[in-house]
């Protein structure tokens, strides 16, 4: 119960027009007990000062615990009329004259709302004018009391949102209230008048900084004089006006001039910060919040715009603080929860984002900035059904929220629903035609799609838009790169590396740009040689892939390898001739073939986008490699009847000595390891060779290689490379890293195995009783408990919870070469990392001890299979009589897969040269892989390569049928000769 010297000291101050000082007196008593009559009491004090958010509020908190009450209804009314929302405000004055009609009420209040109708209808505005303020009152409670206080009205005033452009902000406002400084205002009806000519009805002030945070404000200014009350707050009310109109230097004098008087005014330093934060002197923004939260550590609003500063500096853990505090003074504040929402989102905790947004719309259901970066988060976090739905409310919310368009474009790509992306796409550029970021989207969509000419004309547009955009310049000179027109590619390449950048993410763009013009160089000067002289791994220098691999600044390469000639020379050799853009009968045979059989490496799994390109790409590899492969196999079959025939005669078994060894064509050049022309290099060095067996003609190493090649000219952009063909860093173990969760975000593409990598880490610990610290040495776990709890873990967190630290465990990976030998087949990787969450990841580290391991091991594989289908079964049509060729051609691609010896692309590479060994054998695939699978995952998570075998032999052997019409197509290597037919049939369909 309150006691009577508050209720008189509230009484006191609303005779004394202190709103401020009452609204605290109201927030002491509401916290003691919700009474209504307080609820509504506050929030006639709020419209005194005119914070019409804060009335709205009150009024609904009060309207919810009755749905009678008339003043609630008045005063709801105004302030939405006062927001500028007429026709919300005339349903509102409907409603509440509706309930009064029906029920005996306050006759003084219904002819109020008779009038503020008739009113309303009559003009469709309100003009709240002193009279009409003056007979609403604040009432306390008679059993308290005893007094009733019936108040005119003085209006405050506010900083009216000024809507610009270019500093659109996608978050909540920012609110600076009279109740946390502690101010008073001291205004006379026709002071107020005056005062609203320099200031309009509402305020908020947006404004976007470097990662999107915005600095909205209201400021109320008050004083114990009258008379310097006035002229205070006029002074203030000039430099809200001059930022307002974007005048912000002269906004700063004034709150200067302010501050000279009084240094420690909270008003004024808000001022004087916002003027800053929109002039993007965010630091001199922060001080001037600091020392108004040192004049008054009570303002909530100046802990919210120092957080929101702190936002826009990227200072995300001071930002989060700040909010907080904020939130303290101020707990169920829509606007605060909006931007700690958007914060903690930019900061990667997920989780506390989704906390906050939810939050925020249950407080705010009309905040469509909330709803999008609700769908952000959750998207983040693997619910996708629950993401959808929140982007959809928000542009049901406003069907031209543009950024709420791209953002549900940008969440349908991730999960490869190109159709949708598209669509949404599209209604961002009905909505803003000159929007840049659509036009990027699309263009990447139509690049993930193999669309590269199509993502030329959006990247140029956008370019258009916006000629610096880097990500524009750096897709749309890879798309030049892959269809061949290299010219275009150095000019993007160029323009890339001369622009000033101001983030990490676009400078590693610059310089994987200054790879990228380098191989677009090499392959420029090979365009019109034959494809066997295209030899990246051969001819460019190793340090130079590494550190394209690894995306390093590239100022140590620059001065240790040779570059490319200039443009001019590599060019002169580098257009594409007539002949190698005409698609002949033959070529379009074999073009017709390879688009059926490279669709079947598709995933049909979240976020694996079709690419045309690619599948064509894989088809006519995978044709190459049944052509080649048959050949060899042909010879080898020769082989096998002549031993056969010399063991009938002798008892013995001859083995024909024969090898086919291949020289690169590749002579020295830009980027080369070696300075002489003179000097040849051979693709593939002398102990690889050694290590295939001298009776075939070719090695396992020189089939994958064909598909190698065809992945890297596919796309080139892509540092598809050997790991041992890199630098001193293939003796540290350089490696593949592929996760499934990062921080607390799921990866999309790979969530999808986390319950089976977890399960498979559990097994692998319990079994051995110890792990892999992440820093070197291992860690035994049988005691305290330690191996139960992590039998018990359920997710990445207790599994690294069990066992106190970051850790690896190596999947088994059985040798069929060497009985009773294991191989180390992956690591499952549990780190912590600095975004509240998890690194939870295979890594594959290729060491040389590793490497020769799993050479042996193909080499065994591939010669199993070589002597499965070239003896007695050679060239059968009865698939049960080839189940030992099939079970050796998944055998060989268990160990690749293990193996992953690529700096990427393994699993794409492994899958082609399984169609064109399968087309080999004349069994052809003429199925996709089935939903949800992985099938260098299914390898991977396999202890055994006879588990791999039937995992995949259960959906693919159906699926196989015997032809042999692939023998009839034209000679891949000779209808393709160069490098420029491949790169034109690559980049050419006909839709």
């Amino acid at each position: 119960m309150a006691s009577i010297a508050e209720r008189q000291e509230l009484a006191k101050l609303c005779t004394s027009r202190d709103w401020s000082k009452a609204i605290r007196i109201l927030d002491s008593l509401l916290s003691q007990s919700c009474s209504i009559q307080d609820i509504c009491n506050r929030a006639f004090c709020y419209s005194q000062l005119e914070l019409h958010k804060h009335v709205i509020k009150d009024c609904d908190k009060a309207l919810q615990m009755d749905p009678t009450l008339l003043q609630a209804y008045i005063l709801k009314g105004r302030s939405l009329s006062a927001l500028g929302k007429k026709d919300d405000a005339l349903l509102v004055w409907e409603q509440g004259y509706g309930n009064a009609v029906r029920q005996s009420a306050d006759l003084k209040q219904l002819l109020e709302l008779e009038e503020l109708l008739a009113g309303a209808k009559q003009n469709k505005t309100i003009i709240c004018d002193d009279h009409a303020m003056e007979s609403s009152s604040i009432t306390t409670s008679a059993s308290d009391s005893g007094s009733e206080i019936h108040s005119k009205s003085i209006n405050g005033h506010e900083i009216r949102r000024k809507s610009r452009d270019d500093l659109a902000m996608e978050s909540s406002s920012i609110t600076t209230s009279a109740s946390d400084s502690g101010s008073e205002v001291h205004r006379k009806s026709t002071d107020r008048r005056e005062i609203r000519s320099k200031s309009r009805d509402t305020a908020e002030i947006r404004n976007k900084s470097s990662n999107g945070a915005i600095i909205n404000k209201k400021v109320f200014v008050t004083s114990t004089s009258k008379t310097k009350s006035i002229s205070l707050d006029f002074r203030l009310s000039r430099g809200i006006a001059q930022v307002n109109d974007g005048r912000y230097d002269h906004a700063i004098s004034i709150f200067d001039q302010i501050l000279r008087e009084n240094p420690t005014s909270p008003e004024a330093l808000i001022g004087r910060g916002t003027a800053y934060a929109f002039q993007r002197e965010l630091d001199a923004a922060i001080a001037d919040f600091t020392k108004a939260i040192e004049s008054n550590p009570l303002a909530g609003e100046a802990w919210k715009r120092r957080g929101q500063a702190r936002a826009a500096l990227g200072e995300s853990v001071e930002a989060i603080e700040d909010l907080a505090k904020a939130l303290e003074f101020e707990p169920n504040s829509s606007d605060i929860l909006h931007e700690r929402g958007i914060v903690n989102f930019k900061f990667k905790d997920y989780t506390a984002a989704v906390e906050d947004l939810s939050s925020c719309v249950m407080l705010d259901r009309d905040n469509k900035s909330a709803y999008t970066y609700l769908g952000l988060a959750l998207s983040s976090i693997g619910e996708y059904k629950r993401a959808e739905e929140a982007h959809m409310k928000s542009i049901r919310l406003d069907p031209n929220f543009l950024e709420g368009w791209t953002h549900l474009a940008q969440f349908y790509q991730d999960l490869a629903n190109t159709a949708k992306a598209l669509e949404c796409l599209q209604q961002v550029l009905l909505i803003d035609e000159r929007c840049a970021k659509a036009y990027h989207l699309r263009g990447l969509l139509h690049h993930g799609m193999g669309k590269h000419r199509d993502a030329i004309k959006d990247l140029s547009v956008g370019l258009g838009v916006e000629s610096s955009n880097i990500e524009c310049l750096y897709l749309r000179a890879s798309c030049y790169h892959a269809i061949g027109e290299y010219g275009e590619a150095v000019k993007d390449y160029d323009a890339l590396l001369d622009l000033e950048l101001d983030s990490m993410e676009k400078f590693v763009l610059q310089c994987l740009g200054f790879y990228q013009k380098e191989i677009a160089l090499y392959t420029a000067s090979k365009i019109n040689s034959e494809f066997c002289w295209f030899d990246l791994d051969g001819d460019i220098d190793p340090l130079f892939k590494e550190y394209w691999c690894k995306r390093l600044h590239p100022k140590y390469v620059c001065e240790k390898v040779y570059r490319q000639p200039p443009l001019r020379e590599s060019l002169k050799k580098g257009r594409l001739r007539k002949q190698d853009v005409i698609v002949t009968k033959q070529k379009a045979t074999l073009l017709q073939a390879a688009d059926l059989i490279g669709k079947k490496i598709q995933y049909n799994c979240k976020g694996f986008m079709p690419n045309r390109r690619q599948h064509r790409m894989a088809g006519l590899a995978a044709i190459e490699i049944a052509q080649k492969v048959s050949k060899a196999w042909r010879a080898l079959q020769l082989d096998w009847k002549i031993s056969s025939k010399n063991a009938t005669k002798t008892g013995k078994k001859a083995r024909k000595k024969e090898k086919l060894s291949v020289q690169s064509h590749n002579r020295g050049g830009a980027c080369c390891s070696t300075s002489s022309s003179s000097e040849p290099s051979t693709s593939y060095n002398s102990s690889e060779d050694k290590s295939a067996s001298s009776r075939f003609m070719l090695s396992w190493r020189e089939v994958y290689s064909l598909a190698v090649k065809w992945r890297q000219i596919s796309e080139p952009c892509d540092s598809v490379v050997w790991i041992n063909k890199l630098s001193e860093e293939f003796n540290s173990g350089f490696g593949s890293h592929t996760p499934m969760v990062l921080g607390q975000a799921n990866v999309v593409r790979y969530f999808p195995n986390y319950q089976r990598t977890l399960s498979v880490a559990k097994t692998i610990i319990g079994e051995r009783m110890y792990v892999n610290k992440a820093k070197g040495g291992i860690t035994f776990l049988s005691e305290d408990g330690k191996l139960q709890n992590i039998m018990r873990a359920e997710s990445c967190s207790d599994l690294h919870s069990g066992v106190g630290e970051d850790f690896w465990v190596a999947t088994t990976c059985n040798s069929t070469a060497f009985e009773g030998k294991h191989l180390e087949g992956t690591r499952i990787t549990v780190q912590k990392t600095a975004e509240r969450g998890f690194d939870f990841a295979i890594r594959t580290p290729c060491t040389p001890s590793r490497w020769d391991d799993y050479d042996a091991e193909m080499t065994i594989a591939w010669e199993a299979l070589c002597n499965a289908y070239c003896g007695e079964v050679y060239g059968s049509t009865d698939l049960n009589v080839l189940e030992s060729v099939r079970d050796a051609i998944l055998r060989m691609a268990y160990y690749w897969y293990n193996f992953m010896p690529l700096s990427r692309g393994s699993a794409a590479v492994g899958y082609v040269v399984l169609l064109g060994l399968f087309l080999a054998a004349n069994m052809e695939v003429t199925e996709s892989i089935p939903k949800g699978v992985q099938v260098d995952w299914e390898a991977i998570l396999s202890p055994d390569p006879s588990v791999f075998v039937d995992s995949i032999k259960s959906w693919l052997y159906p699926s196989l049928k015997i032809k042999t019409l692939w023998k009839d197509y034209p000679d891949v290597a000779s209808t393709f000769a160069t490098t420029a037919s491949i790169v034109s049939a690559l980049s050419t369909y006909n839709d």
